[in-house]
């Protein structure tokens, strides 16, 4: 009897393998078809508007990893966005090799030295780098002040709010340092490559489906195991969190700079295929969309994330096109559509209400209460061994 109690946990352990395996498998074989077959299927315009997507997809697992797992509900996510765009900007617009010239937007405003804080961006290992770290540490500091004083709710979503006016006005203020309202555009090239080519383009669009699967692959190691299910402990009750001895403030801030860090890298990807990186995504309407674009898809799933940035976008796209006029109402009507019918999302209805809906239509049987019974490896351990 000592010998079959390891039973189920080698059963359990075979099962999450295998479902870790089968996960990989699918992610690749989504991967794959992104590179080599969708190029081949839709224009090159529709390919860098896939890329853009892609790289806004970036953005909203950051924030299905702060806001689904851990219960905060950021509405700044703006600001990282276009800090990681300005970092990869800065280093686009200066010219080479160091010191043969100044940024060309800085001599129309009579600027005739080059501002010391854009120096180290002339290094493109630095340059690299600040895209992550740079957001990684302002969400940082920011979430330090904010929890270190456990302000949590609709507090800590409107002093996020707040925080994008203060960036949004400082950057769209600071014509001589970033060009002001009109943002950094009209880039060259990329490490030593055309931006404007297809090719280019194409190479950065596999680049961001890359960024895609690593970021997908770092939030799903984040919200495994022990750490993750304190993060969803956070999220749940956090002040039982705190009688059990642990401290959330550490947690929470860790995980606030692995949010911004990927706001960061989706900024900067997405203006090396959009051209231009402006304070205008720092405003609160483009933080707000990021949330719905996660709400859509499905909170805490990551897939959902995901799914509801590109579907969400390509829809906003498609509208547009068909019907300047109107496409707002459409859109809006798709929110409402979502939130009344769906509110768990995409992701979390196909995972309830969708499985049940096809265990009918096939015949099969499926439990109303407690559905992850039927899929529990001990359970169906006990069921063959013990009986019913």
């Amino acid at each position: 009897m000592a010998v079959d109690t390891f039973v189920p946990n080698r059963t359990v352990n075979l099962a999450k393998r295998r479902s870790l395996l089968i996960e990989i498998a699918i992610v690749a074989a989504i991967a794959l078809f992104l590179i080599f077959a969708l190029p081949w299927m839709i224009s090159a315009f529709r390919l860098n508007l896939m890329g853009r997507f892609l790289a806004l997809a970036i953005v909203a697992l950051g924030i299905d990893l702060i806001w689904g797992f851990t219960g905060l509900l950021s509405l700044g996510h703006g600001i990282f966005f276009t800090l990681g765009g300005y970092a990869l900007a800065m280093h686009l617009k200066l010219p080479q090799p160091p010191g043969s010239g100044l940024p060309d937007f800085m001599s129309l405003y009579g600027v005739s030295e080059l501002p010391w804080f854009w120096r180290p961006f002339y290094s493109a290992p630095f340059s690299m780098m600040a895209i992550a770290v740079i957001p990684a540490i302002i969400a940082g500091l920011l979430g330090y002040v904010i929890f270190r004083n456990r302000i949590r709710g609709v507090y800590f979503s409107i002093l996020t709010q707040a925080a994008t006016i203060i960036f949004f006005n400082f950057f769209n203020g600071q014509q001589k340092l970033f060009n002001g309202t009109n943002g950094l555009t009209d880039f060259r090239s990329v490490f030593g490559l055309p931006v404007k080519d297809n090719r280019t383009q194409y190479i950065l669009y596999i680049v961001t489906i890359l960024f895609v699967v690593a970021a997908y692959a770092l939030c799903r190691w984040l919200t495994s195991g022990r750490f993750g299910r304190l993060l969803v402990a956070i999220r749940d009750d956090e002040s039982r969190v705190r009688f059990t001895g642990y401290n959330p403030t550490g947690f929470k801030i860790l995980v606030f700079a692995v949010s911004g860090a990927l706001a960061g890298i989706a900024g900067a990807l997405f203006t090396l295929q959009s051209g231009i990186v402006s304070p205008n995504t720092m405003n609160i309407a483009f933080s707000i969309e990021m949330v719905i674009w996660v709400a859509v898809g499905g909170r805490a799933t990551l897939v959902g994330a995901i799914l509801g940035a590109v579907v969400v976008n390509l829809a906003k796209s498609l509208l547009s096109e068909k019907f300047p006029d109107f496409w707002l109402f459409f859109q809006g009507g798709l929110f409402l559509l979502v939130v009344l019918l769906l509110p768990n999302g995409i992701i979390g209805w196909l995972r309830t209400s969708g499985v049940n809906l096809y265990k009918q239509l096939t015949g099969q049987t499926r439990l109303s209460t407690y559905p992850s019974l039927e899929e529990d490896p001990e359970v169906e351990y006990e069921r063959k061994n013990l009986g019913d």
